[in-house]
């Protein structure tokens, strides 16, 4: 049987397979297994994005939380990570999050934070999954005579609604500033998402100047040919409007990705750089060492270990960034693809609070945003997704290991190949980096050959 939760939650199409009978259930089971553990009634936190079916499955969770007698604090719209603070800062026993973060509009997702602002645990999402039976065609069966208790009178749970909850975290996120920001001008796409509603006040409150695109969200064009995966014509703004930078968030603006003055991207592993590179050379980053994926360019690792400092490196996904990151007592890790986690500031990857640490370095080191990205070294990248019908025999197969094996012979030590089957497709995916571009898509290409011949 498949899992029902994915790396991020349970993520699928609002009102088919995410129903708002999966997500009463949902909010039912997680609230009621968290009343277990603690021997008394929950409070969890739900906060959405924009998204058109938000407004459904919330009232579906909410409803879940209150049938087993846990409390609901509502709070609207608000980005992923400001959940996670709100969460501490009540504090509260959960907290639920319903976005599909980048994903198109008719995608949504439900998502848990413990008590500590944390991700659940993969065995902890597991636990919830045994109370809830579903087939691996798409197809539910919900089992309505659950062990959980079915409070009534005065016992049923309450549903609020905390009125200051966005005031809440946009303190916060002020608060992880220490440097003035007045008269930088930034042009800021919000992705139709709950950025539109936070990034652009916040910064125009500590004196930036603002030009917001994309923040005029109605359910239907979140992440709309906008935002950190279409990120050309907030380029195309920055350079029409002579602004300092681009910022870009995706739907739930956990995810940041930057624009230089001259329109060039820049990506979270130049922002990881830009930022571990000041704290590291300020004397503030612990262990010198911050955490990426198998993702991230090599030229980041290069330049880390240029001036004496380390990355380590993790599987896909940003929960495993994060356990890394515990695990070493570090503050700073993330993806290429913009989430990027401050873990003295926020527990999960925080777009708004990364766009505020990356203009705070801008500002104190002076120059522009092109020069602080050319800190780090960028090897040639490139990236082949092979169709198969058994991506999981790549790991067995004596003819492409074969492959490998020479493919990483010529690469030697400058350079490396990076095999994996994807999570969620038929396919097997084929990086390689190195110094020389043609040398790269030579053995890229000759490994996906062999994959395609073994396994297409």
């Amino acid at each position: 049987m498949a899992r029902l939760f994915g790396t991020d939650g349970v993520r699928e199409i609002a009102n088919a397979f995410l129903s708002p009978e999966l997500a009463f259930v949902l909010g039912r089971v997680g609230a009621g297994i968290i009343a277990r553990r603690l021997g008394k009634s929950p409070t969890v936190v739900v906060g959405r994005d924009t998204r058109l079916s938000g407004d459904m499955l919330e009232a579906a969770v909410v409803a879940g939380i209150a049938s087993v007698g846990g409390q609901a604090v509502n709070i609207g719209v608000i980005p992923t990570p400001g959940v996670a603070f709100l969460v501490r800062d009540l504090p509260a026993d959960a907290g639920i999050i319903i976005s599909a973060s980048h994903n198109p509009m008719e995608y949504n997702g439900i998502k848990f934070i413990s008590g500590d602002g944390f991700k659940l645990s993969d065995e902890e999402e597991l636990e919830i999954e045994k109370h809830i039976a579903f087939y691996e065609q798409g197809t539910l069966s919900f089992d309505t005579h659950d062990d959980f208790p079915r409070p009534v009178g005065n016992s049923v749970g309450r549903v609020s609604r905390l009125q200051d909850a966005g005031e809440r975290y946009l303190v916060h996120a002020k608060s992880t500033v220490d440097v003035g920001l007045e008269g930088l001008k930034v042009v800021v796409d919000c992705a139709n998402g709950a950025a539109s509603l936070y990034t652009p006040r916040l910064l125009k409150d500590l004196g930036v100047h603002v030009t917001a695109i994309n923040d005029k969200p109605d359910g239907t064009n979140i992440n709309a040919r906008c935002g950190s995966t279409h990120p050309q014509v907030l380029a195309e703004i920055v350079v029409e409007t002579g602004a300092d930078l681009g910022l870009a968030h995706d739907g739930d603006a956990d995810r940041l990705i930057a624009v230089d003055e001259k329109g060039n991207l820049v990506d979270g592993d130049h922002i990881m750089a830009i930022c571990g590179l000041d704290l590291l050379r300020r004397g503030m980053l612990p262990r010198n060492t911050i955490v990426a994926t198998v993702y991230s360019n090599l030229g980041l690792s290069k330049t880390f270990a240029r001036e004496g400092g380390n990355v380590v490196i993790t599987q896909n996904g940003d929960r495993y960034v994060l356990e890394e990151m515990r695990k070493l007592d570090v503050i700073l890790g993330g993806e290429q693809s913009g989430h990027i986690i401050f873990l003295d500031r926020n527990t999960t990857g925080d777009g708004i609070i990364t766009a505020l640490a990356l203009l705070s370095v801008l500002r104190r080191i002076g120059g522009r945003l092109s020069e602080l990205a050319s800190w780090m070294d960028v090897y040639p990248q490139v990236l082949v997704n092979v169709n198969v019908t058994d991506k999981q025999g790549v790991f067995s197969n004596s003819a492409i290991n074969q492959a490998i094996e020479q493919a990483q012979a010529l690469m030697n030590k400058d350079g490396r190949i990076f095999v994996r089957p994807s999570g969620t497709e038929s396919l097997v995916r084929v990086l390689g980096e190195g110094p020389e571009e043609s040398v790269v898509r030579a053995v890229v290409s000759e490994v996906a050959r062999v994959i395609q011949e073994e396994l297409g």
